[in-house]
């Protein structure tokens, strides 16, 4: 009975020792399923910033977009927006078109004209001058046009039977040089044609890009007070389009105020060679009429 007694409390104190090296295995085991549970949690809670930040985007009036480039912010961008944006890029595009056709028109002109004073120089009498002037070669020409409405009329007073060497020289010469005046009055403004064009156009295509920028930060501040957020993700894509207006209207207005400036040098040259072919005609006529032609 007394051994009894004294092995109990020997196995008490093994017991304790047991329990005491078993605590920390079962503490990790109680905690493996916790720390498991964590990374499914996770996604359960990035979902709904997920959704929270879609709904933010949605509020400010623009759908979360991984790729931004021209098309996407064009796309994107409110009606008003788009308008002023697409009238633009009409506007840079007719005037491209009209660089071409006026870069064809004057290397024509120049060229023809070169030819038709080689040829007019040639001429001895106002016959040949104006049997030059008519020819196919030359047709549309505006120097071969006032030479050709110049002799014309010294032939239709010559026909008229008025002493075109004598008492009527100083008239007909007058009627002549009315007539290469007004083919002179058309040929400037077939010259400036499309240029009232480029000047509008490099001139209010500036304005018209600015006014699309400011409608379309106006609305991107909207959206900003509608979401409740400042978030640059979400102010950033409407902020990009409405500036893209404005690189527009300065994409239309520089090289049509280019184009304006060189073509209006190019008219401002061929009319000083017109003016100096209208000196150089007169005294032409001038001396066949004194030679008694």
């Amino acid at each position: 009975m007394l051994e009894h007694k004294k092995s109990n409390p020997l196995i008490a104190l093994l017991g304790a020792a047991a329990l005491l090296m078993s605590a920390p295995a079962m503490a990790v085991a109680a905690a493996a399923p916790t720390s498991a549970a964590a990374p499914a949690a996770a996604p359960e809670a990035t979902a709904p910033a997920a959704e929270a930040t879609d709904e933010t985007s949605a509020a400010a009036g623009h759908a979360p977009s991984a790729d931004v480039d021209f098309v996407s912010m064009f796309m994107g961008a409110t009606v008003v927006v788009k308008l002023v944006m697409g009238l633009l890029i009409v506007l840079s595009v007719i005037s491209w078109v009209l660089l071409i056709m006026k870069l064809m028109d004057f290397s024509s002109l120049n060229r023809v004209t070169t030819n038709f004073l080689e040829a007019y120089r040639g001429a001895r009498s106002i016959a040949d001058i104006n049997r030059i002037a008519v020819s196919d070669e030359f047709a549309g020409n505006p120097l071969a046009d006032m030479a050709a409405v110049a002799t014309e009329e010294i032939q239709l007073s010559k026909q008229a039977g008025l002493s075109i060497s004598g008492e009527h020289r100083d008239a007909v010469l007058h009627r002549a040089e009315a007539s290469v005046a007004a083919v002179q009055t058309g040929l400037a403004k077939r010259l400036s044609g499309g240029l009232s064009f480029l000047a509008s156009t490099g001139s209010t295509s500036p304005f018209i890009g600015l006014f699309g920028t400011v409608y379309g930060i106006m609305n991107s501040f909207i959206g900003i007070a509608q979401s409740h957020t400042t978030n640059l993700a979400v102010v950033a894509p409407g902020i990009a389009e409405a500036l893209m207006a404005t690189g527009l209207g300065l994409i239309a207005a520089i090289p049509a105020v280019v184009m304006y400036n060189i073509f209006n040098t190019s008219i401002t040259n061929y009319g000083t060679r017109s003016e100096q072919f209208v000196s150089e005609l007169m005294n032409s006529l001038s001396r066949q009429l004194d030679k008694g032609a």
